[in-house]
């Protein structure tokens, strides 16, 4: 599908975020390790959701989406789900530490998902590792089995939250302690700990660099209600304020987006916070910002190619470091075609602000690129058309309503070749 934005209206009135894409996706691979019925809400009606539960349904255990609710039951008899759903999605590789745990065993295929770098799995393949599990890679399949995991200490060479992730879901059910040191910080991480938690597990220091997992026996059933999405928060905001708007962002935690409203500040804008909402409005010029991608607490990567789409239009230049991925700037090709003023050095990017941007044919190349081309193209003079849209609905729930109620004037239309 293809998306056509008219340029230049100010958003205005409020919206609620949903539940966050990034912790849902290993909260609802988590419960593959409970012996009863788990039930997690707010589940936002995403692509990337819809691809997980069919890959939980593909290892023998149902997975079923009622109404905002998604039921899991059964116990897994699979070990190897499908090339297809792995290819498509990175977070699929998140089913190797329950699997190892449940099954003894576990072949997956080397993931996809948005083509941002190499973002290796070698520490998800070190982990495992150090905790007793036999690891070879055939022909680009990860086979791995273990008789019994058994707790560690285990560094990591960088916070990655997936393996963390991963670690710490197949040390939940292993024998004795593991410690994760280095772990990632990021509030994902401690979402799917509380998850665990909620069902019987033994994890603490989630949120700092040191967690600890003594295993437990087995898990049992539950209901939760995953955090908000910070990124989904973020882009409105960045959103409200390129359009020169004032909109009420409902359903955040303040504390997550911390570097994304700091930001926002710097460059002029008001954000206003409000106990779990945030309102972001802005009159004056947008001033240009130095920005460096981090680990969290640290700016957020997520964040980058939506700030690049609000900063081509600053009142001078900026400049973005890109640190944590090596292949993210796709989106600048098509900024530049808007319009955008846009040099790069390696992983740095230089943006000489422009008095306006013009409506173009452009094209999403991952999730977060088409959510910087849809702020674009609503600060843009004219209409932009952007295809490949079905990025953008893989991590963001209804968001051509969401801004149309905002003001926006965007319309869904197939693919003209």
């Amino acid at each position: 599908m293809e998306l056509s934005i008219k340029g230049m209206t100010p958003l205005r009135g409020e919206i609620e975020i949903s539940s966050s894409k990034n912790a849902i996706l290993p909260i609802l691979v988590a419960a593959l390790l409970a012996d009863e019925s788990v039930t997690i809400n707010k589940v936002p009606d995403i692509s990337d959701v819809t691809i997980i539960n069919q890959l939980i349904n593909s290892l023998g255990v149902a997975a079923r989406m009622e109404d905002e609710r998604v039921v899991i039951e059964g116990q897994p008899n699979g070990h190897q789900p499908p090339y297809e759903l792995v290819r498509q999605m990175r977070a699929s590789f998140l089913v190797m530490g329950p699997l190892l745990a449940r099954q003894g065993k576990v072949r997956i295929t080397l993931p996809g998902g948005c083509a941002i770098g190499t973002r290796p799995v070698d520490l998800h393949l070190k982990g495992l590792r150090a905790m007793g599990a036999r690891i070879d890679i055939t022909s680009g399949d990860v086979i791995a089995s273990a008789k019994k995991l058994i707790g560690n200490h285990i560094y990591l060479d960088f916070p990655s939250v997936g393996a963390t992730e991963n670690i710490m879901m197949a040390a939940c059910l292993a024998d004795g302690t593991t410690y994760i040191e280095n772990a990632a910080l990021e509030p994902e991480v401690v979402d799917l700990a509380n998850f665990i938690n909620h069902l019987g597990g033994n994890i603490s220091g989630a949120g700092s660099n040191v967690i600890r997992i003594r295993g437990v026996r087995r898990l049992w059933g539950g209901e939760y209600t995953p955090i908000p999405d910070r990124i989904e928060a973020g882009t409105y905001m960045v959103a409200a304020s390129a359009s020169a708007g004032r909109v009420l962002i409902k359903n955040v935690v303040p504390e997550h987006i911390k570097a994304v409203t700091a930001k926002l500040k710097e460059s002029g804008a008001e954000a206003e916070e409000r106990g779990n909402q945030i309102e972001v409005s802005r009159k004056d010029e947008i001033r240009p910002l130095y920005i460096k991608t981090l680990p969290y607490p640290g700016f957020p990567t997520d964040m980058q190619a939506q700030y690049m789409a609000y900063l081509s239009c600053a009142d001078g230049s900026s400049v973005i470091t890109e640190s944590v991925f090596e292949n993210r700037f796709m989106h600048i090709q098509e900024l530049m075609r808007m319009g955008a003023r846009i040099r790069t050095e390696g992983r740095t990017a230089v943006i000489k602000g422009e008095k306006e941007l013009t409506g173009a044919r452009v094209k999403a190349t991952d999730l977060r690129a088409g959510a910087a081309l849809l702020i674009a193209g609503l600060n843009a003079r004219g209409t932009t058309v952007i295809s490949d849209s079905e990025h953008i609905d893989r991590g963001y729930e209804k968001i051509v309503e969401k801004l149309n109620a905002l003001g926006a004037q965007i319309t869904r239309q197939p693919e003209s070749h």
